[in-house]
C-alpha cells in the first residue's frame, strides 16, 4: 500500500464500530509484499480479539444497572404492600363496636310517665242512669316541652266503676284511717297507681270541711261535689270529679315541678326564688348506696357523763324507714362519739333569753371543724349522711339556734344541704359532774325529719281542704314512697343518658383512645338498660323502671370512669410523628430517589424509542 496510512474500519450488527489506523513505515529493501500484509492481518486479528471483551463490559454494566433497578423496585414493593400494612396492623388502636345509632336516639331523650288512676264510686255519688251511660275508661295526656333535646309527656289512665259490697263495708268505717287500712286489707294497689274512693257529699266518713283524705297507701276519699247531685248531666258530674282528681294526683303522685328538678344533670333549670334554689339542692343525688353516720358530741366529758343508746333508737326509728327505701338504694349505719368536740363557733349570750344563742349566718361556720374529726367520708365512695347531736359544756349552757328572724328554731337543729343536720341537746342540772340519759325519741324524730329531706322526700304543703294522715310506723307513706320512686327513675335515666352520650362523644373527638370490649359490652348494657327503663316508665310500670334505671347508671358511670379511657395514656399525633420519622425517614429517602431515577429513566428510553421511530 503506498498511502502513508491505512485506516482498518470494523463493523458489527449491533451498531458498534471501531476504525484502526495502520501507520506505514519505509518500506525496507529487499523486503516482499508479504510481510506488509502479514502486519496487516496480525492487527486485523488483535482487533477481532479485542472487540468480544468490550462488548462483554457494555453487557455486564447494563445488566448491573438492571440488577440494582430490580432490587430498588423490589424493596419499594416489599416496603409498601408488606411493611406499611404490617406497620398499620401493628400500631393501630383496637376500638371496638358501640351502638352509636341507639346512644344518638337516646340524646333526643323523650320521657313518657304513664300513670294507672282508679276511680270508685260508693252508693250514692252516681245515679243509675250515670252509672250506665259513664265511660269506663279515659286518657289524658299532657305535653310539657322543657328544651330541644329534651321533652316530657304526661299520659294518665283513669278507670271508672262502682265499688263492690266489701268495699262499701269498709268505707263504713268511723274514722278515715281506718277506712283505710281496712281498704289496703281488701287489695293493694300497684306501685305508682293511684285509687280515689268518691265519697257523697252528705258522708259523715271525713270531717267538716274536708274534701279529700290522704292515707298511708295509695288510696284517697274524696267528697263528692254539688255538681254531683241528682239532676245534674253526667259531663259536668265528670268534668268537676277531673280538676278534684288532678288536685289528688298532684299531692299523691309526682308534680311537673319535681320531674323537671329531677332533669337537673340533662338540662339547666331557672330557679325563680331562692328557695327553689335551696330545696332543689338540699336533697342527695341518685347514688346506688349511702352512709349515714350519727355521732355524739361532748365537749366536756369530765362534766357530762353522756349515755344514748343509739342501737335500739336506730332499730325502733331509722331502720323502718330504710327498709322501706330498700328498692331506691342500699343503706349502710354507724355511729360515734367525739369527746372534747367544739363547734368552732362561740355563742353569743343573750340577756333576753338568758342562754346562748348561734344565729342563722354563723351556722354555715360550725360544719367545717366538726367534720375535720368525723372520718367518715374518706371510708366509702358513697355519699354521707352526718347526723350529729351537740351537748354544750356548762360554760355555754343552755344554747339556743335562732333563725334570720331572730327567733329560737323549736327543733333547736338545722340541716346543711347535701351534708346531714345538726342539733342542740341541751342538759338541765348544775351539779357536775353529772349523768345525762338522752331522750333519743326526741332526737330520732328530728333526726328522721332531717333524713327524709336528705333522701329526697318532699313534705309540700297540701291544698286548702285536703287532710293527710299519719305516714305510718315507717316514717313514710306508700304514695310517698311512688313520688320518690318517679324522680329517681327519670333522675337516673337523665344521669345515665348524659353519661353515655358525653361519653360517646369524646370517644369520637379522641380516636387514639382504646376500646377495649368490656368497654364496649358496658355501654350496650347500659343502653339496653337504659331503652327498657324509658320502656318501663311508659308502661306505668315504676317498680321496674326504677330497677333498669339503677342498672344504667351504675354501668354508663363504671364504663365512663375505665382507667384504660384515660387520653394521658396515649401518645398525641405530634409526638407520634417524632418518634417515627427518624425512624422511617432514613429507609424512605433511598427507596423514594431510587425510584424518581427508575421513572427518568423510563421516560428517557421512551423518548429514544419515539425519536428512533420518527
Amino acid at each position: 500500500m503506498n498511502t502513508p496510512e491505512s485506516t482498518c474500519i470494523l463493523e458489527r450488527n449491533h451498531g458498534l464500530s471501531m476504525s484502526l489506523k495502520l501507520p506505514a513505515g519505509p518500506r525496507v529493501a529487499g523486503a516482499s509484499s508479504e510481510s506488509g500484509d502479514g502486519r496487516a492481518s496480525f492487527l486485523l486479528d488483535s482487533c477481532l480479539l479485542a472487540l468480544p471483551s468490550c462488548t462483554d463490559r457494555e453487557n455486564g454494566g447494563h445488566r448491573k444497572r438492571h440488577r440494582g433497578r430490580l432490587a430498588a423496585l423490589a424493596i419499594a414493593v416489599v416496603v409498601i404492600a408488606v411493611g406499611v400494612p404490617l406497620w398499620w396492623k401493628t400500631t393501630e388502636t383496637y376500638r371496638a363496636w358501640l351502638p352509636v345509632t341507639q346512644i344518638n336516639q337516646l340524646a333526643q331523650l323523650q320521657l313518657q310517665l304513664s300513670v294507672e288512676v282508679e276511680v270508685v264510686f260508693s252508693r250514692g255519688t252516681l245515679t243509675a242512669e250515670h252509672q250506665k251511660k259513664v265511660d269506663p275508661t279515659h286518657t289524658r295526656l299532657e305535653e310539657h316541652p322543657v328544651d330541644e333535646t329534651t321533652g316530657l309527656s304526661y299520659r294518665y289512665e283513669t278507670r271508672y266503676r262502682t265499688a263492690t259490697i266489701m268495699e262499701e263495708d269498709a268505707l263504713n268505717q268511723p274514722t278515715p284511717a281506718e277506712t283505710d287500712q281496712s281498704l289496703h286489707l281488701l287489695s293493694e294497689s300497684p306501685c305508682g297507681s293511684v285509687v280515689i274512693y268518691v265519697v257523697p257529699e252528705s258522708s259523715t266518713l271525713l270531717p267538716e270541711g274536708v274534701s279529700v283524705y290522704v292515707g298511708q297507701r295509695r288510696t284517697s276519699l274524696l267528697r263528692a261535689g254539688r255538681p254531683m247531685r241528682l239532676g245534674v248531666g253526667l259531663k259536668e258530674v265528670l268534668a268537676h270529679l277531673e280538676t278534684q282528681v288532678q288536685q289528688v294526683l298532684k299531692v299523691m303522685s309526682f308534680s311537673h315541678s319535681d320531674i323537671t328538678a329531677a332533669l337537673s344533670d340533662r338540662v339547666r333549670l331557672d330557679y325563680s326564688s331562692r328557695d327553689g334554689l335551696v330545696d332543689s339542692m338540699r336533697a342527695f343525688k341518685s347514688s346506688p348506696g349511702y352512709e349515714i353516720t350519727f355521732s355524739l358530741l361532748n365537749p366536756d366529758p369530765k362534766s357530762h357523763h353522756l349515755h344514748w343508746d343509739i342501737e335500739a333508737a336506730v332499730q325502733s326509728y331509722i331502720q323502718p324507714l330504710l327498709s322501706k327505701l330498700a328498692p331506691v338504694a342500699d343503706f349502710s349505719l354507724d355511729s360515734q362519739i367525739l369527746y372534747y368536740a367544739v363547734l368552732g363557733v362561740n355563742p353569743r349570750y343573750d340577756p333576753s333569753l338568758n342562754a346562748y344563742t348561734l344565729n342563722a349566718d354563723s351556722l354555715s361556720h360550725v360544719i367545717n371543724p366538726v367534720e375535720a374529726r368525723l372520718g367518715s367520708s374518706a371510708a366509702s365512695s358513697n355519699p354521707v349522711l352526718n347526723f350529729l347531736l351537740y351537748v354544750p359544756d356548762a360554760r355555754h349552757s343552755p344554747l339556743y339556734i335562732t333563725d334570720h328572724r331572730k327567733y329560737t328554731v323549736v327543733s333547736n337543729a338545722f340541716s346543711s344541704p347535701r351534708w346531714g343536720g345538726i342539733m342542740v341537746y341541751n342538759v338541765n342540772g348544775t351539779e357536775l359532774p353529772v349523768d345525762i340519759n338522752i331522750d333519743m325519741t326526741r332526737v330520732m324524730g328530728v333526726f328522721l325529719a332531717q333524713l327524709r329531706l336528705m333522701l329526697g322526700v318532699q313534705s309540700s304543703t297540701p291544698p286548702p281542704g285536703f287532710l293527710v294522715g299519719p305516714c305510718g310506723p315507717a316514717g313514710l307513706a306508700d304514695w310517698e314512697l311512688d313520688r320518690l320512686l318517679w324522680s329517681r327513675s327519670v333522675e337516673n335515666v337523665a344521669t345515665a343518658t348524659t353519661t353515655i352520650t358525653s361519653l360517646a362523644q369524646l370517644l369520637d373527638q379522641i380516636g387514639n383512645i382504646v376500646i377495649n370490649d368490656n368497654i364496649a359490652e358496658q355501654v350496650s348494657a347500659a343502653v339496653a338498660s337504659l331503652q327498657l327503663a324509658v320502656g318501663q316508665l311508659e308502661a306505668g310500670n315504676l317498680g321496674l323502671a326504677l330497677q333498669y334505671s339503677k342498672e344504667a347508671i351504675l354501668q354508663s358511670e363504671r364504663a365512663f370512669f375505665d382507667p384504660s379511657l384515660l387520653h394521658l395514656l396515649y401518645f398525641p399525633d405530634d409526638q407520634k410523628f417524632a418518634i417515627y420519622i427518624p425512624l422511617f425517614l432514613p429507609m424512605c429517602v433511598p427507596i423514594l430517589l431510587s425510584l424518581l431515577k427508575m421513572a427518568a429513566e423510563a421516560r428517557q428510553r421512551r423518548r429514544a424509542r419515539q425519536d428512533k421511530k420518527e
